[in-house]
């Protein structure tokens, strides 16, 4: 079953809108990633990709103080100078990103800016899909970390997703990541398990689309099973509390990653994410509280790694625009930050910061492809060859990774 087409069936269809969750045909328990342990190759490095989705604001999350345009544009939003933790007498981070500001201090946090894509498309779903799928010039079916497994032999354990959804961006043309699912799944009210095992039984002569629907379903039991794999697994109590409860915290799914870095499984691509970004009013404080979620767990899981070759990029399908709305939020935008940490990164301020009056339509001009990071982190990263996976892409960060 196609991981793209099952997807897409569930978003189209409104089931994963209402709170159902299915695995794709590549659900693992975490034993069997485990179990890969002695097979890893030394000397390769580790990527980790930390996707926010819902559009974080990266003008609040980067903040440029000191350009009087800022406060201009968003006066009941915007971070004053003894606000933000100052990175130079220009910009700060968020007033909740301590642990950032702290590796940043250390020059172990790069911030990359003004990254975005030609064109930009505003909707969630196709920004993200661009995103991860690394074409923004038309539609594709293949993840452009799919397509890196395609060429690094298509074992499912080589990229795996701490999320019950497998995310597009690890779908390849002949093979798709693992995912292992932790947390919980919560059926809607008065749905059993049984009647989600009927749904999902196949029928002779049944059309393709209601084929895929009903495996979606049948999904569901096998992922509810696979979560209680992943908490019986836990050696101690602390990891325990990590995997288990009704929701899967950032915290969760990288204390999962740790556990396999640390046994040296052959795993090569780590997806987690962080939802919540989609702040249309009320911003400032919200958004505070969901960077808070990002900065704990992200600067604890990258002192863990620093005795590993791991590096971690995090990034959201979009910015937010520069000027606030009238419900103090801000609407969809373009181009944002990109932030890498880990094994071999180069801390500090890298690429042009987008003008905040030379603008497109109300939106950033990006300087930064994405396309020019994801190269980056394939060659330097997982040593393949960018322009075998970004369709002939030849451009690259410079200054970056080491």
């Amino acid at each position: 079953m196609d991981v793209i087409t099952r997807r897409r069936f569930l978003l189209a269809s409104g089931v994963a809108g209402g709170g159902l969750l299915a695995a794709g045909g590549t659900a693992y328990a975490l034993r069997d990633i485990l179990a890969t342990a002695g097979d890893r190759d030394p000397a390769a490095r580790t990527l980790v990709l930390v996707t926010l989705y819902g559009g974080n604001d990266g003008l609040n999350t980067v903040i440029p103080y000191a350009d009087p345009a800022y406060a201009t544009a968003r006066p009941a939003l915007a971070y004053d100078a003894g606000a933000v933790l100052k990175l130079d007498d220009e910009v700060g981070l968020n007033p909740a990103l301590t642990g950032l500001h702290r590796l940043f201090g250390e020059k172990k946090l790069a911030v990359v800016r003004g990254v975005g894509y030609p064109r930009p498309d505003r909707s969630h779903f196709r920004s993200m899909d661009i995103w991860q799928t690394g074409r923004p010039d038309r539609p594709e079916n293949t993840g452009w970390l799919g397509r890196w497994l395609d060429a690094a032999g298509g074992d499912p354990r080589l990229a795996v997703s701490f999320e019950p959804v497998l995310p597009p961006l690890l779908a390849g043309a002949t093979s798709a990541g693992a995912t292992v699912p932790g947390g919980s799944v919560r059926l809607p009210k008065d749905v059993s398990t049984a009647q989600l095992t009927a749904l999902g039984a196949a029928a002779p002569g049944e059309p393709v689309a209601q084929g895929r629907a009903a495996a979606c379903f049948a999904d569901l039991t096998r992922v509810q099973d696979l979560m209680h794999d992943v908490a019986d697994t836990e050696d101690d109590s602390a990891d325990a509390t990590a995997t288990g409860g009704s929701s899967q915290s950032l915290e969760s799914q990288l204390a999962l990653v740790a556990k396999c870095v640390q046994a040296g499984a052959a795993t090569r691509v780590y997806s987690v994410s962080l939802g919540g970004f989609d702040l249309h009013a009320d911003e400032k404080q919200a958004q505070e509280n969901q960077l808070a979620k990002l900065d704990k767990p992200l600067a604890a899981f990258a002192e863990r790694m620093a005795a590993h070759d791991v590096v971690i990029a995090v990034y959201s399908e979009f910015g937010r625009r520069v000027h606030a709305n009238a419900s103090d939020g801000t609407d969809h935008g373009t181009a944002s930050d990109v932030l890498l940490l880990g094994s071999g990164v180069r801390g500090g301020l890298h690429g042009e910061p987008p003008s905040l009056t030379d603008l497109d339509q109300g939106d950033l001009k990006f300087k930064i492809d994405f396309r020019d990071v994801y190269a980056t982190l394939l060659a330097d990263v997982l040593g393949s060859d960018p322009a075998r996976t970004l369709n002939g892409w030849t451009g690259r960060l410079d200054g970056v990774l080491a």
